[in-house]
């Protein structure tokens, strides 16, 4: 995961994180199971473990780290409250 962060379009994308969002957050994450966890643990988790990323505007959500779950639809597309 390291190699993948600090390479190629994701190194060049998150250098432009702090101007492009208002929000963003990282949590460091290791588990026995290759399962996807599902959405609600990994909010929960974001929240409990996680670090704010540096954003040059944050939003009141992103001051106090406390963002809406995010809602699964049927066709498991994720879309935030």
């Amino acid at each position: 995961m390291k190699n993948f962060m600090l390479a190629g379009s994701h190194k060049k994308v998150m250098g432009r994180l702090q101007h492009w969002c208002d929000e963003a957050a990282v949590v460091h994450w290791t588990q026995d199971s290759s399962e996807m966890p599902a959405w609600k643990e990994a909010c929960a988790r974001l929240q409990r473990e996680g670090r704010r990323s540096k954003v040059n505007h944050p939003s009141p959500v992103h001051t106090a780290h406390r963002f809406p779950e995010p809602r699964v639809s049927s066709t498991a597309e994720v879309r935030f409250k």
